[in-house]
């Protein structure tokens, strides 16, 4: 393996913001139709509308304010910020398309195709309407080896706005992360695109659509990618994997889709490897009822995992977690507090012991002791710093007046972007001055956790991708800009990233061709 590695419940005023940003971001207004040529006109009058808000503020300076903060119904997502050079050159770099960064030539050793549908679901008894790749949601689970140049053909069958695929946690090139308006365009209706990419580590990893995503993850257009170790490690050597994908459709907890627990059978002394996928926005909590050990977050496996009893892992949004656990005389459960699980033992449907766990977790001291500094010392000396800093406060953004989130104390379109070159060690200080949780989502890269509210990290390396940050939090992050491209660096509760906690971490010298908005009359690229 490569060396690297609560809920919130909205204001009235965030309630105004999602409206507000599917205009900001997408050019167009919540559940309103794509169509023919009446989408420039619509926005012609959405812009006129907000000016002349604007013009019947009294206040001059806040007149002033509004139209400034009007934006474009089409932009690039590099006009969404601030370049901040974290101490670094400023000077230009040579201009390369985004384009360029791809798969590698050659034949797959993996080939899949995907299509995404409508579909209708029974979830705990009641037909619900879902989004499905492949019939299904969750969508099939792709399997693949490390090393592995994996295919994947994405077909729309008919979901109106268009679907992407975005693959949640694997390093893959720039321009396959699947991102609409950042590195492709949407896939409308019977259109098709193509990924092609190498999977670089073993692990748990998910992928989902990243077009109008809190509304088509929600209705459930995710799935699990499993990538197995070219030459097993130790909690692999034996162990039988399941892979759990946690996912609430309305309001009803499932894993895999279903609210009832899943029967595993096998033999005592068994060994079973339980991949958990989180794909909600909100946190999940994971645990089992015999001892356990966790042995990898986000992918990347830890350093001598101990075993744990009266414990709950949790995981961030859009975060991973896997738990090894030894199959006895009697039955275990393995799976989510208060909802459904994996019973495993040699008579499954007779049920297991309900999980109950009082101590959370904590990566921060847990494993080898020393393994974390090991790995910061391999990276040497750091030659850009961030701040990223959540709040919140009040002014207008695209003519309405509200409170809004901010980072570095500023809203779109005046957010800062973080800029580096490659083979910069990055740092990243990431603090939240909120009141909600927010689990922070970097495309293209993980990082190493150095330290939590000034607290070191003591035990295994901790390498993430979405790292949950509560209110008060800081955190210290490093790793290596070794995966040129144009990154999101989003919050993983959807809903707050459609409420403007958005931005990005730029190459310098690397141009996206694709632009965020209404690029055409059928087509409108929408991120969140």
């Amino acid at each position: 393996m490569r060396m690297r590695r609560r809920s919130w419940v909205p204001t009235a005023g965030a309630c105004v913001f999602v409206s507000l940003v599917y205009g900001l971001f997408f050019g167009m207004a919540p559940g309103s139709a794509e169509g023919h040529d009446h989408g420039q006109h619509r926005m012609a009058i959405a812009n006129e509308t907000a000016s002349r808000g604007c013009a019947r503020i009294t206040k001059p300076r806040r007149q002033l304010d509004c139209r400034a903060s009007l934006l474009p119904a089409r932009h690039s997502l590099e006009a969404m910020g601030i370049p901040d050079y974290g101490g670094g050159t400023s000077r230009p770099a040579k201009t390369r398309d985004l384009d360029s960064f791809t798969g590698p030539p050659g034949t797959p050793q993996q080939r899949f195709d995907i299509t995404a549908a409508l579909g209708t679901k029974e979830i705990g008894g009641v037909p619900r309407p879902v989004m499905t790749f492949n019939g299904t949601t969750p969508g099939p689970t792709l399997t693949v080896q490390q090393g592995d140049l994996v295919e994947v053909r994405l077909r729309n069958l008919d979901v109106r706005r268009g679907v992407t695929i975005h693959w949640h946690g694997v390093d893959v090139p720039g321009r396959e992360d699947g991102v609409a308006g950042v590195t492709q365009n949407a896939v409308l209706p019977g259109q098709e695109y193509t990924y092609r990419f190498i999977v670089p580590d073993a692990g748990t990893y998910w992928y989902h659509s990243h077009q109008d995503s809190l509304r088509q993850v929600r209705m459930g257009l995710i799935g699990a990618l499993v990538v197995k170790p070219r030459t097993p490690t130790v909690p692999d050597a034996g162990a039988q994997d399941l892979v759990g994908v946690i996912h609430t459709y309305g309001t009803v907890l499932t894993l895999n889709g279903s609210v009832e627990d899943s029967p595993v059978t096998v033999a005592p002394g068994s060994v079973v490897r339980a991949r958990f996928v989180n794909s909600d926005s909100a946190p999940a909590f994971v645990s089992a009822s015999a001892p356990f050990q966790v042995v990898a977050i986000d992918g990347l496996d830890l350093t001598a995992p101990t075993d744990l009893s009266d414990t709950y892992a949790e995981i961030p949004a859009g975060g991973r977690v896997d738990l090894l656990a030894t199959a006895g005389s009697e039955n275990i459960r393995v799976g989510i507090l208060r909802g459904p699980s994996f019973v495993v033992g040699t008579d499954p449907g007779s049920g297991a012991p309900p999980l109950v766990a009082s101590t959370p977790f904590d990566p921060l001291t847990y494993g080898q002791p020393g393994s974390a500094e090991a790995a910061l010392d391999q990276f040497g000396r750091v030659t850009r710093s961030f701040d990223y800093r959540v709040g919140q406060r009040y002014g207008y953004l695209d003519g309405h007046y509200g409170n809004w989130y901010t980072i570095n104390g500023r809203m779109i379109p005046d957010v800062p972007m973080f800029v580096v070159r490659k083979g910069d060690v990055v740092r990243m200080r990431i603090a939240n001055d909120t009141l909600a949780v927010h689990p922070m989502h970097l495309h293209g890269h993980h990082a190493l956790v150095v330290s939590r509210n000034g607290r070191p990290s003591t035990g295994s390396a901790w390498w993430v991708d979405s790292l949950e940050v509560g209110p008060g939090e800081s955190y210290v992050l490093e790793f290596e800009a070794d995966n040129p491209g144009v990154w999101m660096f989003h919050c993983h509760n959807l809903p707050h990233a459609r409420a403007g906690l958005v931005t990005h971490l730029m190459y310098d010298g690397v141009a996206s061709p694709y632009r965020i908005g209404r690029v055409n009359s059928r087509l409108v690229n929408q991120p969140e």
